[in-house]
């Protein structure tokens, strides 16, 4: 069972006859999914350990995988829908200023001028650049749940402190 559970993908459904299931892998490179090891998923409030005896790639150029003593379809089709989880501990660390989303999230958001904005509570990756979704402070004078502000550190993002959870952004609270 992982001391600090994150999650780097999903199993989607299963694929073909034989106890194959397809897969969605959140790292940057999405076969970069194998190189952590070993991973778990959670099944009615229960930690599994997954064993995987092969992956490839199928004819659409999509992962599939095949999980050790599951053969066919149907035992397959028990895993759809689990996210793949491994400890935090198996990531590698990070340089200065490059930060796991699993870091962000939670972190209180405020201006430059100490505005408090709300709290990170999801990232998008956009293809362009990552943005963050706030849910804004109930005092939020626009009235709106969710702000989504861009994360392009300099620009908008001027200081992350992980050690705080605050993240400073030079951003308009009427935006």
């Amino acid at each position: 069972m992982p001391v600090n559970p994150v999650v780097l993908g999903t199993i989607s459904s299963a694929y073909g006859i034989s106890g194959w299931l397809n897969i969605i892998s959140f790292t940057q490179n999405a076969a970069s999914i194998f190189e952590y090891q070993p991973w778990f998923i959670k099944k009615l409030n229960t930690w599994l350990d997954v064993i995987l005896d092969e992956w490839k790639y199928n004819y659409h150029n999509k992962l599939i995988i095949k999980i050790n003593s599951i053969e066919n379809r149907e035992a397959a089709q028990l895993f759809a829908n689990c996210n793949i989880i491994v400890d935090a501990s198996q990531l590698p660390t990070l340089s200065d200023g490059d930060y796991y989303w699993k870091d962000l999230i939670g972190c209180q958001v405020e201006t430059i001028n100490s505005y408090q904005l709300g709290k990170v509570i999801d990232l998008i990756e956009t293809g362009s650049n990552d943005v963050m979704v706030v849910q804004a402070n109930q005092q939020h004078s626009t009235k709106i749940n969710e702000l989504l502000i861009p994360f392009i550190y300099g620009q908008v993002i001027k200081n992350v402190d992980l050690a705080t959870h605050i993240i400073k952004v030079d951003w308009d609270p009427e935006f």
